[in-house]
């Protein structure tokens, strides 16, 4: 396609989530004629908060939205884990020290997708509310979308940007029933201090954990707490549940974990499965993205990351190729190995924070002795996570 054959072609994007507007972005940017469709009635994401780590700052930085997300967001000083039961302290992480000129913000969903949304028209992107797409058709032919209300069209190229139910994976690969992890998170937000101390703080207990970190300069607190059992939860972010039911899943935590859940007055509750990663990201003019391709864990806070990773290079490379399909491929190639590693590192952090019996006070020692001895080891570990910058050329 190249840079030049870019300019003034149409794409369709499915879904105004992070991966589809950033996306869509970028495309327009670089002079394509682009179309998002979303199926709400407004832009808008169910949820709370979210952690932009340097590798995802780095594509927003090259798209022009540094400040902004520095305006809106909340810089990260650092990350501290605690033994949830008696609150004592295991480990602490200074990003300010360690990476000084490498921001980690904390950022309301909501906020980053306004952000993105007003970047997108401004840059020329057409988006349509209000289209839900149920199939999507691939073959000898354009892709074909069908809506809930029959209607049928067809696109030159399309984006599936469409989050974990995607119609364009399904037509790529099928579709695969995920595995429920017997893990459920819930989502809340509560009120803050604006003195609050600008950092993620993780709770480690048998068998669950939970999450915290200000939002908005410390006008709101979001919490995240994972328990793993039996009990079958839906895997939508919109279901709700009782706070009371929070509480009692962390009725032995410290005192402060036990005072931040008697504020919460509403929660949702969603199931964690785990989703493949989509062995054909791309066929017949269209390709997948973020959620779409490569579900993953929220234990690494990657999942907003991959999706503008994800964005960056779909979009240099269809910049870079003469056909969609060499950049397409091109696109999973270069994504495909990172995007699995980063699936089975966050599946791996979900272990290690609820590890039970005579083995958690020893790998808790373990950790404080380590975070005494070197400082810098547990964030050394995430520089292959951090440092990558997909803006780099080549």
């Amino acid at each position: 396609m190249g840079r030049a054959m870019l300019i003034g072609q149409r794409i369709t994007v499915l879904g105004a989530g992070i991966a589809g507007l950033t996306v869509a972005i970028a495309l327009a940017r670089r002079g394509a004629q682009v179309t998002v469709l979303e199926q709400a009635e407004a832009i808008r994401e169910v949820g709370a908060g979210l952690q932009i780590s340097p590798n995802g700052a780095t594509v927003l930085k090259a798209l022009g939205l540094g400040e902004e997300l520095t305006r809106i967001g909340t810089r990260a000083a650092g990350v501290l884990l605690y033994d949830g039961l008696g609150g004592g302290p295991v480990l602490g992480m200074d990003l300010i020290r360690q990476r000084p000129d490498q921001p980690y913000v904390f950022i309301h969903r909501a906020d980053l997708i306004e952000m993105l949304a007003s970047a997108a028209r401004a840059s020329g992107v057409q988006v349509r509310l209000l289209q839900q797409v149920t199939q999507v058709t691939l073959g000898d032919h354009p892709p074909r979308l069908t809506t809930a209300q029959g209607a049928l069209s067809e696109v030159p190229l399309l984006v599936g940007a469409d989050g974990l139910h995607s119609p364009v994976r399904a037509a790529l690969n099928g579709r695969v029933a995920p595995f429920f992890t017997r893990q459920v998170a819930w989502r809340a937000l509560i009120p803050c201090r604006p003195d609050e101390p600008r950092v993620a703080e993780v709770f480690m207990g048998p068998g669950r954990h939970l999450v915290s970190y200000p939002l908005r300069h410390g006008q709101l607190r979001n919490i995240v707490a994972v328990e793993e059992r039996h009990r079958w939860a839906d895997e939508s972010w919109s279901a709700t549940d009782d706070p009371l039911a929070l509480r009692l899943a962390f009725q032995a935590f410290c005192p402060r974990v036990r005072g931040w859940l008697e504020q919460v007055q509403a929660v949702n509750l969603w199931g964690l499965f785990r989703h493949p990663v989509a062995a054909r990201w791309h066929g017949n003019g269209a390709v997948i993205l973020g959620d779409a391709a490569h579900p993953t864990l929220p234990f690494l806070a990657q999942g907003a990351n991959m999706a503008l990773e994800d964005a960056w290079v779909l979009a240099a490379q269809l910049a870079a190729h003469d056909s969609a399909e060499a950049a397409f491929a091109a696109y999973q190639r270069a994504r495909e190995t990172r995007v699995a590693r980063i699936v089975e590192a966050a599946t791996a952090n979900a272990r290690n924070y609820h590890l039970r019996g005579a083995i958690r006070p020893l790998a808790h020692m373990a950790l404080r002795v380590a975070g005494t001895l070197v400082p810098d080891f547990a964030l050394k570990r995430f520089d292959w996570i951090y440092d990558h910058d997909v803006t780099l050329p080549g």
